[in-house]
């Protein structure tokens, strides 16, 4: 039986006193005034020997009372100094660990909030793994960038969320980066790292939208061009077609006025194609009022109603009574044919486009041929085109539009077949 170092010290002091009061009894019961004398002498070994015990046990309850203190976590509790200078060693250096305890808990405390603040406050999407690489935490920007709640995202794996940008970081290792650009706008740096916690690793991912920066900076570099191009396309033509139509009036050959008109015209055509391209440089801010949105789509359907009848395409539209939002009227129906157009050029004879207005979006949908993977991610590139006679124009376009108007859009081949054009209005 292993029992306690004091139990037994306590065991054997009895033991050691029954057998002496045995003995003593059985030599000197003949001799009562000696035998009197040495039950007292050993009535007061007992009593010394029971407060060796109790100060034998006074360290013991120290450690033990500080070993439950520091269990529960409480690092208040310090022991005040006794007359025993063995004891009083004893406390000392517990009293200072405690608070040395109490100290480095402190700092550790005030730094988990600081970090806490950073991470809740920081601009970047934040979510930390725990050990089985399950999501144990998210900061509100992530929150705010997947559209869920938190709660809707702990103890979950990234594959299980069901949005794309994570599923398609899924695989990225610890000290891995990837520029992603899921839906051909927006684009999002991802990094994966990880943090020691009790001596193991954990995971944890950083998603920083790269989208206003590239779009500024690229917008910049663009403008800049189209604006010189535009400049000395503008300033040529004006003085070669008044060249050209000054020579005109000296020249009698009938060819040689036709080969001049059609030279002015061409460079009138020039002319237009330029001014297309500052248009988007000279894009307005948009001047916002409210308006009908239903109405707005059923103009804009009847307008590309014949370009679907030629194109044996069904183009019909859904709407709402009376949907007033307040965007810029012009601008937005600019947006709407270019994208009904686009929808258009991709069906075949019998294939449908859909214009659905509803209070929360407006979605322009076809079944026509889907956007291929390759080419999605560069849709709204400047001037990006997949037609042979394309300029790239109408998406940049409405690009621009629609980001001056702080709308959220998108532009997908849907799993059913669908190619969906959404604009959310909250």
């Amino acid at each position: 039986m292993n029992l306690p170092l004091r139990t037994r010290f306590l065991i054997y002091i009895i033991a050691v006193h029954l057998a002496l009061v045995g003995l003593t009894w059985w030599v000197l019961r003949e001799n009562k005034a000696v035998f009197i004398a040495s039950e007292l002498l050993i009535l007061l070994s007992i009593l010394v020997a029971v407060r060796l015990y109790q100060a034998f046990r006074q360290p013991s309850e120290f450690i033990a009372s500080g070993i439950e203190a520091i269990q529960d976590k409480d690092f208040t509790v310090k022991f005040v100094p006794t007359s025993n200078q063995e004891v009083d060693d004893l406390i000392s250096v517990y009293n200072l660990m405690i608070d040395q305890l109490r100290h480095e808990r402190t700092r550790q405390v005030e730094q988990q909030f600081f970090l806490n603040k950073l991470i809740d406050a920081a601009p970047i999407a934040i979510l930390i793994f725990d050990f089985d690489d399950r999501i144990a935490s998210v900061n509100p920007r992530a929150s705010q960038l997947l559209g869920m709640q938190p709660d809707e995202m702990i103890a979950k794996r990234l594959s299980e969320l069901g949005y794309s940008l994570l599923a398609q970081v899924a695989d990225l290792a610890d000290g891995e980066a990837r520029i992603m650009k899921p839906n051909g706008i927006e684009t999002y740096k991802v990094l994966r790292s990880y943090f020691m916690d009790r001596g193991f690793r954990r995971s944890f991912l950083m998603i920083e939208e790269l989208t206003p920066e590239i779009l500024a900076t690229e917008k910049k570099s663009y403008s800049k061009v189209i604006r010189m191009m535009a400049h000395e396309v503008n300033n040529s033509i004006g003085a070669v077609n008044s060249i050209l139509d000054s020579t005109q009036s000296y020249v009698d050959e009938p060819d040689v006025k036709h080969a001049i008109r059609v030279a002015i015209e061409r460079n009138d055509r020039l002319n237009r194609f330029m001014s297309r391209f500052a248009d988007v440089v000279r894009l307005p801010q948009p001047q916002i009022r409210s308006i009908d949105l239903s109405e707005l789509v059923r103009n804009v359907v009847q307008l590309m109603q014949p370009q679907a009848v030629g194109r044996g395409v069904f183009l019909t539209e859904i709407v709402s009574e009376k949907n007033v939002k307040s965007v810029d009227a012009d601008q937005l129906e600019q947006v709407l044919i270019n994208v009904v157009k686009n929808a258009l050029e991709a069906c075949r004879a019998g294939q449908r486009v859909e214009v659905i207005s509803n209070v929360r979006s407006l979605l322009i949908r076809d079944n026509g041929d889907p956007i291929p993977d390759g080419i999605a991610a560069n849709l709204f590139n400047p001037f990006y085109s997949t037609k042979p006679d394309g300029q790239g124009i109408g998406l940049t376009l409405t690009r621009e539009i629609l980001l001056n108007h702080k709308l959220p859009f998108s532009l997908r081949t849907e799993e059913s077949g669908w190619t969906e054009f959404l604009i959310q209005f909250e």
